[in-house]
């Protein structure tokens, strides 16, 4: 498949260096059997060939090259009677070539950039693999060019011949295998290193004590990957440090409303999303345990009642601000085209995969290719989000706007990859967002459920002390005086206490544990919890509030269940940094919380008129809660930074045999992003077999 331009198919590639090597084999060919002629056969092709770039206003530096040397060559053979250029036009030709390759990569433009654009969408052209693949390959000639001219300097006939043409043989071999290879080496090289493979029968009895899998952490992403296994017939046990599963995914009760500890917008329950491949898998039905969510915005006191329908939002958009209506039209139609291109092969293993396992599961060709298939998504990877925006749209307000659940990510937009602002912000209004029925809980407990009816166990305030390795694989885990034995253990937990705490440095390299400490955690929040005796169903279930920085959802309106009757239950958000707070249960540090606590109740008032006269119940959370409640250090929400310059670890370990999951690895934080991770910790495990049931 080649691009197209003004509806003319491009030349191919390799036909293309072919067209370019013309007058240099008819110069070679027949200054060896009619001397002058090769002169004025090479020029003749070349002007051809340059004549016609010019008139298509197209330039090619080989071609330049060919052109200005046969030039050179005519004047001196046919006028100057210089014999030179027919006697040894072996050695000439290609030192002339030498030359031209040399400049190209001084310039940096590697001649075979201008020939590999032919073959490749624009995505590619400054894609770094894309262009160092180039500079590699024009190298390669450079070097087959000087020898080849030596080579015809100190060889005589037919030798120099032979030798010659078998060093450009080898050289378009290279050309074409390297292109392959090269990218798949370049994304697989590291993560090489890590890609163990442990086989696990699930078939095969196991003693008491002893499991095919443990899991440490009931997190979403740990029940995920439980649940994929149960199903399977792998004999799993998860450990829990809390008395209930769900991580963040949890909730608690006050007089009988319940409170979600941040879980309250989930993505990826459309039709190709992950976590409905998840229900869908395990036969769950979306409409029983999550409902779609209302959201209204509050931007310099304007209320923006957002709607679900993407097409409805776009019409509304063009209404505020008119004189970007065309294009915010073509920004919601891109970003439709990248985003469902980011999905486009989830049908298989129920989640995009990173590149090093594209390579492993799909084959290098596939990630050649994924840029190809995948034009528009592509091009949002290689872009910081306020670049995106930039690139449309002149209004700050419009922008700001686009940005309003950045908070999803963390990270500002100069900072995080248009491709994570897609998938994990701007997702919203274009698939939706959902609320968990009967609170985040009940999805975890179905999770849960799940894996115990098929065979599964989840053990709760059981804390894994430590992870046993011997001879540098993974033996099972410690919790006090009980030693649970697997040759596979999947840790739901912060990738820095895994491996400093429950692994040891004595197990790791220096380097490794470098890197690990290095990782910077991503913000925290603050939360306020209010059940308040209102009756709030005029308010839409979320509401962001850019001008006060706050982010409030009414639980009781997606579920009236989760307060008493006639009143509501609501959690109020803002991020928040670990380091702000003092030591808890100290007196400085309740005086925080409470001066904090009541100056968001004061925003929320602003917005909900009356509310702090009707509080029922009133708690609060800092950072160091979620750090006391999760083991998450700093009580980050999103585990490591989301920004374009943090690299999460990989999801294989240096100790074979344990796996990571959860937000501390690809692709990071969020209820669909431990899903995925979930999934693919599972598909591992099972050496990627394909056995979903999804009809395809």
């Amino acid at each position: 498949m080649h691009i197209v331009e003004d509806n003319n198919r491009v030349i191919p590639g390799q036909l293309y260096i072919l067209i370019s090597f013309t007058p240099w084999i008819l110069y070679w060919v027949l200054t060896g059997f009619t001397g002058e002629l090769g002169v004025f056969a090479g020029f003749a092709v070349s002007l051809v060939i340059t004549t016609s770039q010019l008139l298509r206003r197209e330039y090619n530096l080989m071609d330049l090259a060919s052109i200005t040397y046969f030039s050179v060559a005519l004047i001196g053979v046919f006028i100057l009677h210089i014999e030179a250029f027919v006697e040894e036009s072996g050695f000439l030709g290609y030192f002339a070539l030498f030359l031209m390759a040399l400049f190209s990569i001084v310039v940096k433009q590697p001649f075979t950039l201008q020939v590999s654009k032919r073959d490749y969408p624009e995505v590619y052209w400054r894609d770094k693999r894309f262009l160092l693949t180039n500079q590699v390959i024009t190298l390669i000639w450079t070097m087959l060019f000087l020898l080849n001219s030596i080579v015809y300097l100190v060889l005589g006939f037919p030798l120099n011949t032979v030798v010659a043409n078998t060093l450009v043989i080898i050289g378009v071999l290279f050309s074409a295998v390297y292109p392959l290879k090269a990218p798949a080496r370049q994304v697989y090289r590291d993560f090489a290193k890590y890609d163990w493979r442990v086989s696990v029968e699930p078939s095969k009895p196991r003693e008491e004590g002893e499991y095919d899998v443990v899991i440490v952490g009931a997190g979403i992403g740990g029940l995920t990957c439980g649940a994929i296994l149960s199903k399977h017939g792998y004999r799993v046990l998860i450990l829990e440090q809390h008395f209930q599963v769900g991580g963040y995914c949890s909730p608690f009760t006050r007089r009988g409303f319940v409170f979600n500890t941040g879980v309250e917008d989930i993505s990826g329950l459309w039709e190709k999303g992950p976590v409905m491949y998840l229900l869908r898998e395990l036969g769950l039905r979306r409409e029983d345990l999550f409902v779609e969510n209302t959201r209204r915005i509050i931007y310099k006191g304007r209320v923006i009642d957002v709607p679900n329908d993407p097409d409805q939002l776009v019409e509304l958009l063009s209404d505020l601000f008119p004189s970007e209506r065309e294009n915010i039209q073509l920004f919601f139609n891109e970003a439709k085209k990248a985003y469902e291109e980011c999905y486009r092969d989830t049908r298989v293993y129920g989640a995009p995969l990173p590149p090093e396992l594209i390579v492993k599961v799909f084959g290098e060709k596939k990630l050649l290719d994924y840029p190809r298939e995948h034009p528009h998504f592509y091009e949002w990877m290689n872009k910081t989000y306020r670049d995106k925006l930039d690139e449309y749209f002149h209004s700050e307000d419009l922008k700001t706007l686009l940005c309003s659940l950045i908070g999803y990510i963390g990270v500002e937009p100069r900072r995080v990859s248009a491709g994570s602002a897609l998938t994990a912000s701007l997702s919203y209004f274009l698939k939706g967002g959902y609320y968990p029925k009967g609170g985040a809980q009940f999805f975890a407990e179905t999770l849960r459920k799940y894996i115990e009816e098929h065979g599964g166990g989840v053990l709760l305030r059981h804390r894994v002390d430590k992870i046993l390795v011997e001879d540098n694989k993974v033996v099972g885990v410690k919790c006090g005086d009980k030693v649970f034995r697997a040759p596979i253990v999947v840790a739901n937990a912060n990738a820095k206490s895994v491996f400093l705490k429950l692994v040891g440095r004595e197990h790791l390299d220096e380097e490794f544990v470098k890197y690990i400490e290095s990782l910077k955690m991503s913000p925290s929040a603050f939360m306020v919890f209010l059940g308040v005796g209102m009756d709030l169903s005029k308010y839409p279930t979320i509401i962001v509030d850019l001008d006060n920085e706050i982010h409030i959802v009414i639980n009781s309106n997606a579920d009236p269940t989760l307060a008493p009757a006639g009143k509501s239950s609501i959690t109020i958000t803002t991020l928040a940094n670990y380091y702000d707070f003092p030591e808890r249960k100290t007196r400085e540090y309740y005086l925080k919380k409470k001066e904090l606590a009541e100056e968001i109740i004061k925003k929320t008032e602003k917005i909900i008129p009356g509310i702090s006269k009707h509080i029922v119940v009133q708690d609060a959370a800092t950072p160091k809660t979620f750090e006391r409640y999760t083991s998450m250090p700093e009580g980050a929400i999103y585990s490591f930074d989301q920004s374009m310059e943090t690299k999460r670890p990989y999801f294989k370990t240096p100790i074979k045999g344990l796996y990571l999951v959860g937000a501390s690895t690809f692709p990071g934080g969020g209820v669909e992003g431990v899903v995925i991770s979930g999934l693919i910790r599972a598909h591992d495990i099972m050496n990627w077999k394909h056995t979903n049931t999804v009809e395809k």
